[in-house]
């Protein structure tokens, strides 16, 4: 576990006196020779200074994590979130500008409110355009920088650099993980923890002395985390746990194993040893700007989920299945981080498939744990700490707030694990230092853990290289738990079988879906799409008829499916010859969704059919603005030709020209177009 070697001891067993007097004269002797950077002579004889091995053991963590996430180069888009973030997406796909940054501050699009998120993908698209392994080399990027930041964190807090980079490690390495840095929809989570961090880190500074530009930097720090992702509210209880361990600022009275000069075996940092402490109630008006900025996210938050409709809907689960949720949630995240298998995407919630039994045996389990860190926190302050920070940083994500259909998800992990795995490696290292073990098999059990977990998230990872592997995964799991609730991987398996143009097999995915809720509007629209193009317009408009109904209470939430549907269902009527319908149906589109070329050439072609010409050249030009492509300029130099403005009509033409490959093709398309 979190082996603390010779070399990352402040003072050596053998140099410990007996005296108090003495130990802090060692200590104070150790701290200056380190801060000095002098060098720790090795068994070999060569010299090494503290410094350099610090920087040696931090690189190779930085080099596993590269290694093992490398090949995220190579994965595509995921066809679930990455289109909403990314691929459809024209905010994010207009790069970096004022219009992109009023929009990212004022925007609750996708449920949320997160600029830095979107302007995050901004710089990405502007950057890197649509490649998709690049846009995951930024996610990676920000995983490793987390790693760095929670070592230098921990390392800065506690003194202990070998227990510090455990922790780094298995966050880097950990299979919960993989979905955050995997996932570029995830970008959110990486950000946000990132700010996190780095408030923890301006924390420390400021708490050691308490200044207004110290505590400004606090939290601005925090602000900026609240606008990648607002998983992050919790700081200012963080805050509170890093008060009591290890900065040690409250219940100044109690003297701990960690702070009694009497323990030599546990070294007191240099940080936790000058900050000066204050009552409890003292740190809790300290946090008070914090928590105005908390509520405020709150607040914004909940009205982003809830006017999309993301609280509402057949998924919804009413409050006590919710509260009763709570209690698996927790023991089943407990043995992930133990136990990490069977990850997948998509757990959805059980519901009313929930036994009094399970809830009851969950409950006793965070109890005795409970117990437990209390009972210890005299002599180690560090299991409560960590304990509550797990508890604590998980309930923006637990469920009592239902959004969406899950019931867990490992990327809520991210946050919440670290607590874990400081209860993890400071016992097991204070475990090992009370019986002697040494430092060879410390470290010998810590390479072994971290390889394991390493495989079994690169086998983890293997999966995210291909949609069409992850969601047969998931569905496969599904089958194996006997668990029909997963009607999200049925339909997403149908939109990667879409893509590559195998439509009979995606087809009975999408049936799958609407078998399990039949309230899915994705595919149900799907399920039109296909009778649509099967010629059976009659089935296709009473599906599109559906959607459209089941979207009705939540517009925003299903703008681009109901969007979508109008405009599939006029191409419908257009087919059945009812243009009056078709137009309406179009117009419905591109109200709900003006960037909607198609339906904007389907308002123009219906418009130009009963001899509307104004209409029809203004709603060209539109979708000419939009996405030009060559067919759509003849039949805007078509209907200019028929308005009698011949000069316009030439220009679009030549527009024409300039895009056209085949300008014989495309006007036998155009001409293809209105026969229709």
């Amino acid at each position: 576990m979190a082996p603390t070697s010779r070399m990352f001891r402040i003072i050596r067993d053998d140099e410990f006196p007996e005296t108090v007097r003495q130990v802090a004269a060692v200590r104070e002797k150790a701290r200056t020779k380190n801060r000095r950077g002098a060098p720790t002579p090795s068994r070999s004889g060569l010299s090494v200074s503290p410094r350099a091995r610090i920087v040696l053991l931090i690189a190779s963590i930085v080099i596993a994590t590269v290694a093992l996430y490398y090949p995220v180069s190579s994965h595509p888009f995921l066809n679930y979130d990455d289109d909403i973030y990314v691929l459809n997406n024209p905010q994010v796909q207009a790069g970096v500008s004022w219009e992109t940054v009023q929009w990212a501050f004022t925007s609750l699009y996708a449920s949320n409110w997160h600029p830095l998120t979107w302007l995050s993908h901004a710089l990405d698209v502007q950057m890197f355009n649509l490649d998709a392994g690049r846009h995951h080399q930024t996610n990676l990027l920000l995983h490793v920088i987390n790693v760095v930041l929670l070592f230098w964190v921990l390392w800065r807090a506690t003194g202990y650099a070998g227990r510090s980079a455990m922790v780094a490690a298995l966050f880097a390495l950990h299979p919960m993980n993989v979905e955050s840095v995997a996932w570029i929809a995830e970008r959110k989570n990486l950000l946000s923890m990132m700010f996190f961090l780095l408030a923890l880190g301006a924390y420390s500074w400021y708490a050691r002395k308490p200044r207004v530009p110290r505590y400004l930097a606090v939290a601005g720090l925090y602000a900026l985390g609240l606008m990648a992702k607002p998983q992050v509210i919790t700081l200012p209880f963080v805050l509170l746990l890093w008060d009591y361990w290890p900065l040690q600022r409250m219940f100044h009275g109690e003297q701990s194993d960690e702070r009694s000069s009497a323990s030599p075996l546990q070294p007191i940092p240099e940080i936790a040893s000058s900050t000066p402490t204050r009552t409890l109630a003292g740190l809790v008006l300290e946090k008070l700007p914090l928590l105005v900025l908390a509520a405020a996210s709150a607040v914004i938050t909940l009205r982003a989920q809830y006017e999309s409709g993301a609280m509402s809907g057949p998924h919804w689960q009413p409050l006590h299945l919710r509260l009763e949720n709570v209690f698996l949630a927790y023991a089943r995240y407990l043995g992930k981080a133990v136990w990490p298998s069977q990850l997948t995407l998509i757990y959805p919630h059980p519901g009313s498939s929930i036994r009094i039994w399970q809830v009851l045996a969950a409950f006793l389990l965070l109890l005795a744990i409970t117990a437990f860190t209390v009972a210890a926190r005299h002599r180690r302050r560090y299991l409560l700490f960590g304990w509550l920070w797990f508890l604590g940083t998980m309930v923006p994500m637990i469920g009592i707030v239902q959004v969406g259909v899950q019931a867990i998800a490992d990327r809520y992990a991210y946050l919440p694990f670290v607590g874990l795995f400081i209860m993890i490696c400071w016992g097991a290292a204070d475990w090992a230092e009370d019986r002697h073990i040494a430092p060879a098999w410390q470290w010998s059990v810590s390479v072994a853990v971290l390889l394991a977990l390493a495989v079994t998230a690169r086998h983890q990872l293997d999966y995210w290289s291909d949609n069409t592997k992850l969601w047969a995964r998931i569905i496969a799991l599904q089958a194996q738990q006997a668990n029909p609730n997963n009607w999200v991987a049925e339909n997403n398996m149908g939109h990667a079988l879409l893509k590559l143009g195998k439509e009979e097999e995606a087809i009975p995915h999408f049936r799958a879906a609407v078998a399990i809720n039949p309230a899915d509007p994705d595919s149900n629209l799907n399920i039109g799409a296909y009778e649509q193009q099967h010629k059976d317009l009659g089935a296709a408009i009473e599906q599109y008829k559906k959607v459209i109904a089941m979207t009705q209470n939540t517009p925003r939430l299903n703008a681009p499916t109901r969007a979508q549907a109008f405009s599939n269902m006029g191409f419908a009527y257009r087919d059945l010859k009812d243009y009056a319908q078709a137009r309406a149906s179009f117009q419905q589109a591109v109200s709900i969704n003006p960037n909607d070329t198609g339906s904007w050439m389907g308002i123009a072609i219906m418009a130009q059919k009963s001899g509307d010409l104004s209409t029809a050249i203004a709603a060209y030009t539109k979708a000419m603005k939009i996405a030009p492509f060559d067919w759509g300029y003849l039949l805007l130099a078509h209907a200019l030709e028929q308005d009698g403005r011949h000069d316009e009509a030439r220009a679009a033409t030549r527009q024409a020209s300039a895009l056209s490959q085949n300008l014989e093709q495309a006007q036998k398309t155009a001409d293809n177009v209105m026969a229709q």
